[in-house]
């Protein structure tokens, strides 16, 4: 199975992907966790409460630019739009937390629609959060005002392709595996897999900078995107009429990744390639972490490059492949995935071999690719158990990686110790670049009485660990609300003051995703 042959999955809302195919903890493993303390609550979840919502004069505005039907105002459809996919987010649903229920969700039908709806927000006093596929997992769907989503499901369509150029222009409701789909219709891949897939978007993907597990071939979301459509309060923002341009600074990246805040991508035109007619993904086993780190730097800056590059350390490699004949014997060491979209290259596996690695077939590799898409389901059942599992990510260069990896792997070990959690921290390289890598942390633990505080500290440590570290505060998963006082400081006042001006100009009144980004 490949990813265009993937369902669009409907998130059931407060817990991840398709609720036809939900994960159950095997016995051992709830066993394990009674080793880090963790007891299963004895609490339930709690229903929400509704609240008051529009005034009629908003909801006429509304119901006058997308039609009756396009406005739903009941409590399923809001409670389901209600925060993200972190685990905050999803302790929060549980509590029956309503505190960032938006008061209706409109669903427009078109360009047109969302400017028309911009356009008047500010007059009837009205915040407006965009929402596509709804993972995020940093707050990013949480404004700081009572407000209204506008959902781009409607927005769905495969609007041209130019295979000429190889390029192709979906429109920003259009959910990962229906543009593969749709694309693969004509012979084509865009090649951008994050593990939220199953349920992200086209739009999502811009507005927060999405990086997929293939960057290492087909690169980041925002390396893909050429041109792209943008609805403000003041009007349209169309960019990209050539692939690259010397005509000032490139004002595309101003709008990736800015996450809602100056307007709402409607549509993006992105780079496409051939579907590959072959794959291929094998497992390498090194050492240590730092053996495993030069080698996948020198695959990174000299090449070949593979498709698909990625180093799981010592305890990331022990918990998640603890069988014995995946490593050899149960000799340990640390597990490189390498993968090929496209025919094998021996050389890869040359530059491997002589930096230390010994090749350990596709078995892993194969392993690692159909269980990835299925590895977020096990956090709801492990948050049943009175567990908290938590991600976070960041990235730095090279030579910098071994001393962040040290320095955040200590402070949450630190703050969640402190708190009386003991946690498991785990840690793998998910991209590589030239210059540098990202590296992605797992933590578990149990859970306190608090556990939304309890994290929150534990976050904060962490966040400080990587700024002292020379880190940055997220490679792809967004600023949001949870990191936006730590992206203000590594940015400093002047360019936070700039981008400030930005939104002022774009969104005078502020209705766009109040409190996020900025």
């Amino acid at each position: 199975m490949t990813e265009s042959d993937l369902p669009v999955v409907q998130l059931t809302p407060g817990r991840w992907g398709d609720p036809a195919h939900p994960v159950a903890l095997p016995s051992a493993a709830v066993e394990a966790l009674k080793h880090l303390g963790v007891r299963r609550p004895a609490t339930a979840a709690v229903d929400p409460v509704d609240r008051p919502g529009l005034r009629p004069s908003q909801q006429a505005f509304l119901e006058g630019v997308v039609g009756v039907d396009q406005v739903k105002t009941d409590l399923e459809t809001r409670w389901g739009h209600t925060r993200g996919y972190s685990t905050p987010d999803l302790l929060r649903h549980r509590a029956g937390d309503t505190s960032d229920m938006p008061d209706a969700v409109i669903y427009p039908g078109s360009h047109d629609d969302v400017l028309a709806l911009l356009a008047g927000c500010a007059a009837h006093d009205l915040a407006v959060v965009p929402y596509a596929g709804g993972t995020s997992v940093v707050g990013g769907l949480a404004a700081s005002r009572r407000f209204v989503t506008v959902d781009l499901r409607r927005l769905d369509q495969l609007v041209t392709i130019d295979e000429v150029s190889r390029t192709a222009t979906l429109q920003a409701g259009v959910r990962g595996p229906a543009a593969e789909a749709l694309l693969a219709e004509r012979g084509y891949t865009l090649g951008h897999f994050p593990q939220s897939y199953e349920g992200a978007s086209i739009g999502g993907y811009a507005a927060a900078r999405s990086s997929g597990q293939s960057s290492a071939g087909y690169g980041r979301f925002d390396q893909m995107v050429v041109g792209l459509t943008l609805a403000t309060p003041r009007g349209t923002i169309e960019l990209g009429r050539a692939p690259m341009s010397a005509a000032g600074p490139d004002l595309r990246q101003l709008v990736l990744g800015s996450e809602g805040a100056f307007g709402i991508i409607t549509s993006v035109v992105v780079r496409i390639r051939p579907r590959p007619t072959e794959r291929h993904f094998e497992g390498w086993r090194f050492e240590d972490f730092a053996a495993g780190l030069t080698a996948i730097r020198r695959l990174a800056q000299d090449g070949p490059l593979p498709t698909v590059l990625r180093l799981s350390d010592e305890a990331e490699t022990a918990v998640n492949l603890a069988d014995p004949d995946v490593l050899g014997g149960g000799s340990g060491g640390v597990l490189a995935i390498v993968g090929f979209d496209g025919p094998y290259n021996a050389l890869t596996a040359e530059v491997l071999t002589a930096a230390g690695g010994q090749n350990l077939g596709e078995g892993p590799g194969e392993l690692w690719r159909v269980g990835r898409y299925r590895a977020p389901y096990l956090r709801d059942p492990l948050l049943d158990e009175g567990a908290l599992v938590e991600t976070l990510e960041t990235a730095t260069f090279w030579s910098r990686v071994p001393a962040l990896k040290s320095a955040v792997t200590e402070a949450l070990v630190k703050s969640l110790s402190a708190q009386g959690t003991p946690p498991l921290v785990l840690c793998h390289v998910s991209h590589v670049y030239e210059t540098g890598a990202s590296l992605y942390f797992t933590v578990l633990c149990a859970q306190t009485d608090d556990p939304v505080t309890q994290w929150r500290t534990a976050k904060s440590a962490a966040s400080e660990a990587i700024a002292a570290a020379g880190g940055t505060i997220t490679h792809h998963h967004g600023i949001g609300t949870d990191h936006r006082d730590a992206y203000a400081a590594e940015i400093g006042p002047l360019a936070a003051e700039a981008l400030q001006a930005v939104k002022k100009v774009l969104d005078p009144d502020g209705v766009m995703n109040p409190g996020i980004l900025l």
